[in-house]
């Protein structure tokens, strides 16, 4: 059976929903206006509901961006890079997007890294010295870490081999 997608005729209807959507998790502009286009709002009903979201706080960008980076780091263990790339991808400010790097403290992102890299390396059933240091390379460097770091504690790692 095919689900009728439901629109909004009212502009009230429509804000009392978003609301809602906004109040269980933080979100960006971008996914609310995506939202708003689905329910059915346009044009200059979609931009007064979007600035009384905001005004009303609901809707925040730097909140958004300072959550979204603790999460993705704390829950998923991302580099830096990844979340910064992801953010862009949402359109977020490059200002929100500082703030949003600010939440991740450096002793703690290090020692996450090295976390990783040593989980990894235990699982790792490469002989191949050269092999390991580039799976373990391209392990962090695809979770987002950056390169600079991932090599000097690959090479600690792997100097006590």
């Amino acid at each position: 059976m095919d689900k009728k997608k439901r629109t909004y005729t009212s502009k009230e209807d429509a804000l009392d929903k978003l609301q809602k959507y906004c109040a269980y998790q933080d979100r960006c502009h971008k996914e609310v206006r995506t939202k708003l286009l689905d329910l059915g709002i346009y044009g200059e009903d979609l931009e007064n509901v979007m600035a009384d979201l905001i005004s009303e706080d609901f809707l925040n960008e730097e909140r958004f961006a300072r959550s979204y980076a603790r999460g993705k780091f704390r829950m998923k263990k991302w580099g830096r890079n990844k979340i910064r790339r992801e953010l862009k991808s949402r359109q977020i400010s490059e200002y929100c997007i500082k703030k949003g790097m600010k939440e991740i403290e450096q002793a703690e992102y290090e020692a996450v890294l090295l976390a990783l890299l040593t989980r990894k390396n235990e699982i790792l059933r490469e002989n191949s010295l050269f092999k390991r240091k580039n799976k373990l390379f391209k392990y962090a460097y695809l979770k987002g870490f950056e390169a600079d770091l991932i090599q000097s504690f690959v090479k600690d790692l792997t100097s006590s081999e």
